[in-house]
C-alpha cells in the first residue's frame, strides 16, 4: 500500500470510529439502489458487473411474446450481462443514477407448449437502461428512522425484441426506511408501479434488508425481496458481501435464489464497485 493510500485508509477508519452507534454499518451517506451501498455528497460511484441469471421454471404467457395464447406456461430461461451502474451525490439529499446493460437472453419454450411461441427465443442487445432520481425525506433521530423515496423512469427500448426489449415506457416510484441497531441496520423498503395488464396501480417490489458492517474491510448484506409487478409470491433470498481491496475500492458479490416458485431460481453479480474521491 502506497503513503496516499494508507492516508485514505486511515482518515477513513477515523471517520468510521467517529460516528454514532446507528451510523457504524452504513456511514452518512444516503442509500442508492445497490444492496447495501450508499452515496455522499459530492461522491461519483461506478460500478461495473458481471451477471448471470438462469430459471428452470420461468412464468410466461405466449401473448406477452406476440403469439396470441394468454394461458401460462413455465420454460427454461437463463441471461447473461455486462452491466454499469453510475450514480452520483448532488447534496446530503439527492442523488441520481443511471444502469444499463449488454445481455444475452434465452428462453426455451415450454414442452406443454403448443401455441406458435418458437422453441427456443435468443436475442442479444443493450437493455436494462433506467435512471433514478433519488431522495433523502428526514435522518434517523432517536427512535425516528431515516426515511428515503426514489423516482424510476425506463424508457421504451428495444421495441422489436420480446425477451430484452419494453415497447413502452414504464415508471416507478419507492419509498423505504432505514433504522440502525446493535445488532446492523434494517431497511424496508416498497414500490408503486403500474399493472398494465390488469389496468391498475400495484405495490411492486418489496424488501426487507439487513446491513452489518463486519470489519473495517467487510460489509454483509441479507434480504428478502420480491412482489415485482404485484405478485406476492416471487419472493428470494439476497446475499451480498463487499471487500475493501483499497480505499474506495471494494470487490462487490450478491447472490439470490427464489424461495418460491416464480421467483427465478437463480442470480448472481460480481464486480469492481468505485467510490470517487
Amino acid at each position: 500500500m502506497n503513503f496516499a493510500a494508507a492516508v485514505l485508509l486511515l482518515a477513513s477508519l477515523a471517520q468510521r470510529d467517529s460516528l454514532p452507534n446507528h451510523l457504524r454499518d452504513r456511514g452518512t451517506g444516503q442509500p442508492t439502489s445497490l444492496f447495501g451501498t450508499y452515496i455522499e455528497r459530492g461522491q461519483l460511484i461506478l460500478f461495473p458487473f458481471f451477471a448471470f441469471t438462469r430459471d428452470g421454471n420461468m412464468e410466461y404467457q405466449p401473448s406477452a411474446l406476440g403469439y396470441g395464447s394468454d394461458q401460462d406456461f413455465r420454460g427454461r430461461y437463463h441471461s447473461t450481462q455486462a452491466q454499469l451502474f453510475v450514480a452520483y451525490g448532488f447534496t446530503d439529499w439527492f442523488a441520481i443514477e443511471i444502469e444499463s446493460s449488454r445481455i444475452r437472453a434465452r428462453l426455451d419454450k415450454s414442452p406443454d407448449d403448443t401455441s406458435a411461441v418458437p422453441s427456443r427465443i435468443d436475442e442479444t442487445g443493450l437493455a436494462d437502461i433506467e435512471a433514478q432520481m433519488r431522495f433523502r425525506l428526514a435522518r434517523e433521530r432517536g427512535r425516528r428512522p431515516e426515511i428515503f423515496a426514489s423516482l424510476e423512469m425506463i424508457p421504451a427500448q428495444q421495441r422489436s425484441k420480446v425477451l430484452i426489449g419494453d415497447a413502452q415506457w414504464n415508471f416507478k416510484s419507492s419509498v423505504g426506511v432505514i433504522r440502525g441497531f446493535r445488532f446492523g441496520t434494517m431497511t424496508f423498503k416498497t414500490s408503486v408501479e403500474y399493472n398494465r395488464g390488469d389496468k391498475h396501480w400495484d405495490l411492486g417490489e418489496t424488501s426487507l434488508e439487513y446491513l452489518r458492517q463486519l470489519n473495517t474491510g467487510t460489509r454483509l448484506f441479507l434480504a428478502i425481496e420480491g412482489g415485482e409487478g404485484g405478485a406476492p409470491d416471487d419472493y428470494g433470498l439476497v446475499a451480498g458481501i463487499q471487500w475493501r481491496l483499497t480505499p474506495g475500492v471494494f470487490l462487490k458479490f450478491d447472490n439470490a435464489v427464489g424461495l418460491m416458485s416464480k421467483a427465478t431460481d437463480w442470480e448472481t453479480q460480481i464486480g469492481l464497485l468505485w467510490q470517487l474521491p
